[in-house]
């Protein structure tokens, strides 16, 4: 009998370190090849690490929660398969078969197999935009209480439209006729207040969520195609209980002396990869921001009728779409915005700028595990519905914690969505290696001076931050200026 030891491979480039999250073996567990031994969260992401070897595990060398560096050995298994469940004709070929991973020197001084994952292995979320299936039969929902409704055995709801997470992207949601002529409707505001408010859920669901007090623009939906389902509910209530148990019991005890009452967290993982990474960004590039109002009523009615076309059904829309276009657009009028400021390796004069041809757009997204951002690499090649679904698939991958270390390399700009958290605007701190940011906020119905009378429009605030090294005040006003005239006038990225 052989027994293999398993080393902490490099699943990014570069990385050093990972923390053990989580175990999904145990020791007498038969295991194939390509099975997922563990999960690690790394400082970029959560990755499921895949067996290389074909056996049983003997031993886990390493607890949950134990940050441990690359090469360390974390797991043994045996080539004895004799408790391997998996019939053999579906079993993988001779253990141990040609490993995933390069060699690494072993940590006990012996040799083993180990290094970079396959993409298949560590593949992110699903794919979206497949397109809406054909309905189901219909039949008369069934009348029940919402305590029953909220039932695991509850039937499920049939989704009808797309729809995508909250965390990325700000969603007007589509409007009861969403084929009708916008200039047909008496004023702007009766055009966009229903594609604001609304949120894709059955009727069954929307008044469970009445009976619950549930605002469903607060519940992130998971459905196939993007719609609030009922496990959605039961999950956001669930956590809302939780909340509450949590805030009544948040204060200490007044007896108890107030250092014996401090919660301490250990900083590691994401949290701590991001804390250094804006650290050192803080300090190293000196900021300047600035803001623009935006009449963004126009760029509400385009994605209304985005929605509405054949060509994007089935796919998520909403105006960070037309954002990231203006983004694209702007950053090829005004270049230097797509930038990077790099000093000379020695310390030495000799710094220089380095204006990128290309962009990798990042998508700061806010996940379970902190922020990340991810990138959708050569972003200015891509059409409209490319976008989108790109835009899409980083949303639901970000979510679900399986980005992967490559995806959140090489960004050349960034857009956060705070908007999609209600807020207004902000000072964003510019992602490292970069050299601006763009905060997109909220869009909401305000009164607006446009030929001379008030009348409400659909008001956005973009705040923007660079690196004044590389961009002064007249070339950020510029590019800001530009990215606000798309969101005014759509119309011109046909040109």
């Amino acid at each position: 009998m052989t027994l293999n030891k398993f080393n902490l491979p490099d699943v990014g480039e570069g990385l050093t370190e990972a923390e053990i999250v989580s175990w999904k073996v145990k020791p007498g567990d038969a295991v194939a090849i390509n099975d997922v031994l563990c999960e690690i969260e790394t400082a970029k992401s959560l990755v499921e690490l895949p067996s290389p070897f074909a056996g049983t595990v003997t031993e886990l060398l390493v607890p949950e929660g134990l940050t441990i560096d690359v090469g360390t050995a974390i797991i043994s298994v045996s080539d004895d398969v004799s408790g391997d469940p998996t019939p053999a004709d579906v079993r993988a070929p001779e253990a141990p078969a040609q490993p995933l991973y390069g060699k690494l020197p072993a940590s006990d001084g012996g040799t083993a197999d180990s290094a970079q994952a396959t993409e298949s292995a560590l593949a992110g979320g699903p794919l979206v935009g497949s397109g809406p299936k054909a309905d189901a039969v219909k039949r008369r929902p069934r009348k029940t209480s919402p305590a029953s409704a909220l039932s695991p055995n509850a039937p499920e709801v049939e989704p009808v439209q797309p729809h995508s997470p909250a965390e990325v992207t700000q969603d007007p949601g589509p409007v009861t006729s969403p084929a009708a002529d916008v200039d047909n409707r008496p004023t702007l505001g009766g055009t966009i207040t229903g594609l604001v408010n609304r949120v894709l859920a059955k009727p069954p669901v929307r008044k469970i969520a009445r009976d619950l007090g549930i605002d469903l623009a607060d519940v992130v939906a998971t459905g196939s195609r993007g719609e609030v389902t009922r496990e959605d509910l039961v999950s956001y209530q669930a956590q809302r209980d939780a909340e509450l148990d949590k805030a009544d019991g948040f204060w200490g005890k007044a007896g108890k002396p107030q250092d014996q009452r401090i919660e301490r967290i250990p900083v590691k993982g994401v949290r701590k990869a991001t804390a250094k990474a804006m650290v050192d960004s803080a300090f190293a590039a000196p900021h300047v921001s600035i803001f623009v109002d935006v009449d963004a009523s126009r760029t509400m009615e385009f994605v209304k009728r985005l929605k509405a076309s054949r060509d994007f059904e089935g796919i998520k829309v909403s105006p960070l779409l037309i954002l990231a276009k203006a983004v694209i657009w702007a950053a090829a009028r005004n270049p230097s915005v797509n930038a990077t400021w790099v000093d000379n390796a020695d310390g030495t004069d000799g710094a220089e700028i380095q204006v990128k041809h290309y962009m990798n757009l990042g998508i700061a997204a806010a996940t379970p595990r902190g922020l990340m951002v991810p990138n959708i690499k050569n972003a200015q090649d891509l059409s409209l519905k490319e976008l989108a679904l790109a835009l899409n698939n980083l949303a639901v991958t970000a979510r679900s914690g399986k980005t992967k270390p490559a995806e959140m390399q090489g960004g050349t700009l960034t857009i956060t969505n705070i908007g999609a958290l209600g807020i207004d605007t902000g000072t964003p701190i510019i992602n490292p290696g970069e050299v601006a940011i763009v905060a997109f906020g909220t869009i909401k119905q305000k009164p607006w001076v446009l030929d001379g009378e008030v009348i409400p429009r659909w008001i956005t605030t973009l705040g923007g931050s660079f690196d004044h090294r590389v961009v002064d005040g007249d070339l950020s006003a510029r590019f800001m200026a530009d990215v606000a005239a798309i969101l005014e006038e759509p119309a011109l990225l046909l040109d």
